[in-house]
């Protein structure tokens, strides 16, 4: 909010790349252009960064439409970023290398499950486990289509080690699940972490948080479980929405006539695909309240509508941006008798 002294800020694309994202890495590399061993680059780093801090190695364009294949495929996060970090001239260590023999201090907020720093942001200061022939078994695994330039690209290996780098992860999906861990204390709830890991389909984790709502439902406790991580869309429609928006209509069916009992999603950053909402919630209601509006929770599912189909039964969630980057968290609430 406002000017920084001192400080330049870039608005760029995501989860696409775009002409600003480009721009902004090339001030970057003009800034820290022959350096020398004395000088030490201070390097902030979060998730999103593999699609605002780009290079490419590619015609941008090509760039920008393998990684719309890659995300209407279903590919996971560290799917996405071994293709791409080979695809790009500052990330898998590229930028660190760019830097030498100047030192790199990188600060790290993590958005990826395990903090894997050669995957965050697609390592622009990490050395790179993966191998090209890992990213050229992707290709084959989800049919896509690339010029023989960005095949050259795949087939080359990528830095293994870094002398000129220190790292410190200052804050991960861990921080943000005891965080609600404690919220949910403090409101009453007896709090379940069920994992910080979730890897999975998003209307599918929706369906699983429901069905542990509907085993606990009767107790009589009041209870929140947690699941924090970061679910994938598979795209079969061409309608809007983000992978906590299905998460939370996936919950809707299992929900149905449950009293007190509800699911919420929200994705750390205040962004929720490419919405202007943070997630989605959903109750025992909420089936009820799709149905008499004519909508079926499935059909829109199959079209990936879920920000219009809960935008019209209030169930949306707000924050504006938050400033921060660690992942989604999925929270299943019951309230007790």
């Amino acid at each position: 909010q406002g000017s920084l002294p001192g400080v330049t800020c870039y608005e760029a694309g995501h989860p696409v790349p775009d002409a600003a994202s480009f721009a902004a890495t090339q001030a970057v590399l003009d800034l820290t252009a022959a350096l020398q061993p004395e000088d030490t680059v201070l390097f902030l780093l979060s998730g999103g960064g593999s699609a605002l801090f780009e290079k490419p190695l590619i015609d941008p364009a090509e760039l920008q439409d393998i990684t719309r294949q890659l995300l209407a495929s279903g590919a996971d996060i560290t799917e996405l970023n071994t293709i791409r970090k080979r695809l790009s001239a500052v990330k898998a260590g590229r930028f660190a290398q760019w830097c030498a023999p100047a030192k790199v201090e990188a600060v790290v907020l993590s958005d990826i499950l395990s903090d894997p720093l050669d995957m965050i942001a697609s390592g622009p200061a990490a050395p790179d486990p993966t191998t090209a022939s890992q990213a050229q078994a992707l290709v084959a695994k989800y049919g896509l289509q690339l010029s023989s330039a960005a095949h050259a690209c795949l087939a080359r290996e990528t830095a293994k080690s870094l002398d000129n780098v220190r790292t410190q992860v200052i804050g991960s999906v861990r921080e943000l699940c005891r965080a609600a861990e404690t919220e949910c204390r403090s409101l009453g709830y007896e709090p379940v972490l069920l994992t910080d890991e979730l890897d999975c389909e998003a209307r599918e984790a929706g369906r699983f948080l429901a069905a542990i709502l509907r085993s606990h439902a009767g107790e009589g406790r009041k209870l929140a479980f947690l699941a924090g991580g970061e679910t994938v869309v598979r795209l079969t429609g061409q309608g809007l929405g983000g992978r906590n928006q299905e998460l939370a209509l996936g919950a809707a069916a299992g929900l149905a006539g449950l009293r007190r009992a509800a699911v919420i999603s929200v994705g750390s950053d205040g962004t929720d695909g490419p919405t202007d909402a943070a997630g989605g919630y959903a109750d025992g209601d909420t089936l009820e309240e799709l149905t008499a509006r004519g909508l079926v929770p499935h059909e829109v599912l199959t079209q990936n509508n879920a920000y219009y189909a809960l935008r019209a039964v209030d169930g949306l969630i707000f924050t504006g941006p938050t400033g921060t980057n660690v992942n989604d968290i999925a929270v299943a609430l019951l309230q007790g008798s």
